[in-house]
């Protein structure tokens, strides 16, 4: 056939020999050559010479009736939206490459998905053709059935975590013995029932099904992919988590206080603690007490502690740009999420993602692990202390708070001045200017070459930013807030508008709260002398307190409202009314009156 009478579509056919053909179809014509996809192969297309086209012949086709449900069809058209900003370019191999890179980074899939979607819909030359394929599996058979129906109740249960061994007797005694309890003559044997579990389980299946969900996510999820690296391209990026110490401590008086909460901000570029926080209570308390320390002058922390430190060694000053956190309830209040006011971006990973913030878990894990051979016999939890019979290591317990926060700090200073990282990707720059491999080394270096990502805040700042805030209200009694009442003398016209609007307010002191106003924090005074130097808490324990004395006397005062109405009926009931009173003559009245009840107080008191 003429070759120039190819055109786009065209699905050629050529005889190899007598049990194979080649199938190509056309997808582009040019003058001299023509763009083919090899339909069999399904290899990306390419150009090829009209000559190279002799013996291929235009095949007939014809028109296939597939019916596909909505969803299949759905996705088939999903796949073809994908790939169709790269069609018009699919002749031009350079072009077409760098869609497919761009195509495969914005759906999330690998470059060879989209080829593979090129491909099926070229060789098809039809979007159905890129519908999901149906799976046809084999009917299972009656003893299947059963061996299906045993592994589901037993071994793929959280409750029970049957043996397969546990299982396999299960299923004879219920399904292959008689009415006595006789095994039957025909039976599947051990063998098989392995057989047929080692063919159709699926371990992700069988970890989720006896383990949990929760626990597959944290401890057994295939964790690929290069973490948090990815998009920490220099130091700024902080990962903040939370953990319980494992040490019981004491206070003061040498009694067990518990186990202290540890919070760590660690940069996911160059490894560095970035700051901590170790106190009794977690949640937002424990994130703005590790804000504040991010942004304090460590070589005056450390002092306050006994420890003298260069700002070499620990050199983090600022507050980074970015902070990554998980899901945790203290992240996802609102309270902590306040701190994008101050520009800061906010990353929730996803739950159970611990590859994804794999610096701050190294962070606690490392950390820990300095200390833990100086402090067994101290309080220091082992792993076995919630088994049947293990040592109470709370009985061991003889550090304070003071004194183990003064062990971390040594621990954090080694952490960040004298760890190796040994795993670190380092650049051709960094092996050329003999970087030492080492976190506060990293930190320094990035920070000259590539730039640091931090924002400079003062402690007012953070403080006021991460207060809880609440809804308020002028009214002529003041600024409503909390069920209290605070003053400015500029917002005297404000009183009489009645308009609501946010403050931020201390619940540790009912002293003042701040009106956010423009991203200013304008303070108001408490106006409730009583009130003065008491947190929320206090407060609404005295109100409480207050209502329920008011109620107990609300109780009383009706009793007592009653003996009254009770008193006055006894006298008026009593007094007959005369029906001709006269009204002549009141004042000479009332004057007879004052002169009879008149009484000498002088003469009675014997002066």
């Amino acid at each position: 056939m003429n070759t120039q009478h190819f055109k786009k579509g065209d699905l050629l056919k050529k005889a190899v020999n007598e049990d194979e053909h080649s199938v190509l179809r056309v997808v582009s014509v040019s003058e001299n050559d023509v763009m083919v996809i090899d339909c069999i192969k399904k290899s990306m297309p390419k150009w090829c010479g009209k000559n190279e086209l002799e013996g291929y012949e235009v095949e007939r086709e014809n028109e296939a009736d597939i019916e596909l449900s909505p969803s299949a069809l759905k996705k088939a058209y999903d796949r073809y939206n994908m790939i169709s900003s790269i069609l018009p370019y699919i002749g031009n191999i350079q072009v077409r490459t760098q869609l497919i890179h761009m195509t495969a980074e914005q759906h999330d899939i690998s470059e060879q998905t989209v080829r593979k979607y090129i491909c099926d819909y070229l060789a098809a030359n039809d979007v159905a053709a890129l519908a999901p394929r149906s799976r046809t599996e084999r009917a299972l058979s009656k003893d299947e059935e059963i061996m299906k129906k045993s592994l589901n109740i037993g071994y793929y249960s959280s409750k029970k975590k049957w043996s397969l061994k546990t299982c396999y007797i299960w299923m004879l005694d219920k399904f292959y013995c008689n009415e006595n309890g006789k095994l039957l003559e025909e039976y599947p044997s051990i063998n098989q029932f392995r057989y047929f579990y080692r063919k159709y389980n699926k371990t992700s299946k069988e970890l989720i099904s006896r383990n949990g969900l929760s626990y597959y996510q944290r401890n057994q999820r295939p964790l690929v992919g290069d973490g948090v690296q990815e998009f920490a391209g220099t130091i700024g990026m902080g990962m903040l988590d939370s953990t319980i110490c494992d040490i019981y401590l004491v206070n003061a008086s040498a009694a067990v206080t518990g186990r202290p909460v540890l919070t760590l901000c660690v940069d996911a570029y160059s490894g560095i603690v970035c700051g901590y926080s170790l106190s009794w209570e977690g949640a937002v308390y424990s994130l703005r007490n590790l804000m504040v320390n991010v942004i304090s002058d460590k070589v005056e922390h450390c002092r306050k502690f006994g420890i003298e430190i260069t700002e070499q060694q620990w050199p983090c000053l600022g507050l980074p740009l970015k902070m990554v956190t998980d899901q945790g309830s203290e992240y996802k209040g609102c309270n902590f999420e306040q701190i994008a006011d101050l520009g800061i971006e906010l990353i929730n990973l996803k739950s159970y993602r611990a590859e994804l913030k794999g610096p701050v878990e190294k962070a606690f894990d490392t950390i820990q692990g300095y200390m833990e051979p100086y402090l067994k016999g101290y309080g220091y939890v082992e792993p076995d202390f919630q088994e049947r019979g293990a040592h109470d290591y709370r009985k061991d317990a003889c550090l304070t708070l003071t004194q183990y926060e003064t062990i971390l700090l040594h621990c954090i200073i080694f952490y960040n001045s004298n760890r190796v990282l040994e795993d670190f990707r380092m650049t051709e720059e960094m092996i050329a200017d003999d970087l030492r491999p080492i976190p506060c080394e990293i930190w320094k270096w990035a920070e000259e070459n590539y730039g640091a990502n931090f924002i400079d805040v003062d402690k007012e700042q953070i403080v006021l930013t991460l207060l809880p805030r609440t809804i308020a209200r002028f009214t002529r009694k003041g600024l409503s807030a909390n069920g209290l009442f605070y003053h400015n003398r500029l917002y005297q016209e404000d009183y009489l508008e009645g308009r609501s609007c946010e403050v931020a307010y201390d619940p540790d002191s009912s002293n003042r709260v701040w009106l956010i106003e423009n991203g200013s924090y304008i303070q108001f005074e408490l106006i409730q002398s009583r009130f003065k130097n008491k947190s929320l808490e206090a407060v609404a324990g005295m109100k409480s307190k207050q209502r329920h004395l008011v109620k107990a006397e609300q109780e009383n005062k009706t009793q007592a409202e009653i003996d009254l109405a009770r008193s006055i009926r006894l006298i008026t009931d009593g007094v007959k009314k005369n029906e001709n009173v006269s009204i002549k003559n009141i004042r000479e009245n009332r004057k007879k009156e004052e002169i009879k009840a008149h009484k000498n107080h002088v003469r009675e008191a014997g002066l």
